[in-house]
């Protein structure tokens, strides 16, 4: 994706008092990267350990797997609220330097995933309301939907995070 100089420009003059704030400001800076991170920690590592929970279920009898989707589902929150935070600090980091970010194609690859990572998520979560409404919940389809889901999750945490590491660098 190719974001016009124009409106680059635009956002960058809207964003230079939030830029100034944060280049000047090691506890403002230090901060939202505290929370892009720490929500990455939390949020990716109970999401992680869902989804390989979820691949070790595929054999479990069915009361494991009443048990792993009651589990599953009480993770759900705290993974939603870990992203919400985790999109406000990355917008806060992106602001605050609109010309290098917003000109990026890593940048948008990064955003794409993360679009990814969030369709995924609802993908996941309806599967796992579908299987938890089930009264013995082993449905071959969907158990396979939920194992595909819990891969192509861990597949979007570790390539996101990936490429912010290398979006750090720039």
């Amino acid at each position: 994706m190719s974001v016009p100089a124009p409106l680059i420009e635009t956002l960058a003059a809207a964003a230079k008092p939030w830029n100034a704030l944060y280049a000047h400001s090691r506890v403002v800076s230090s901060g939202v990267t505290f929370v892009h991170v720490g929500s990455l920690l939390v949020g990716g590592g109970l999401a992680v350990a869902s989804d390989r929970a979820v691949l070790r279920a595929r054999a479990a009898d069915a009361e494991e797997r009443r048990r792993l989707l009651r589990d599953f589902a009480s993770v759900h929150g705290p993974v939603v609220v870990a992203l919400v935070l985790m999109t406000v600090s990355g917008a806060a980091m992106a602001l605050a330097d609109v010309e290098t970010f917003f000109a990026s194609p890593l940048f948008w690859t990064k955003m794409a995933i993360f679009v990814a990572l969030l369709a995924n998520g609802l993908f996941v979560m309806r599967t796992e309301r579908a299987l938890a409404a089930d009264p013995a919940p082993v449905n071959p389809l969907l158990w396979r939907r939920l194992g595909a889901g819990a891969v192509t999750s861990l597949a979007l945490w570790i390539t996101t995070t990936f490429v912010g590491v290398v979006l750090t660098g720039m």
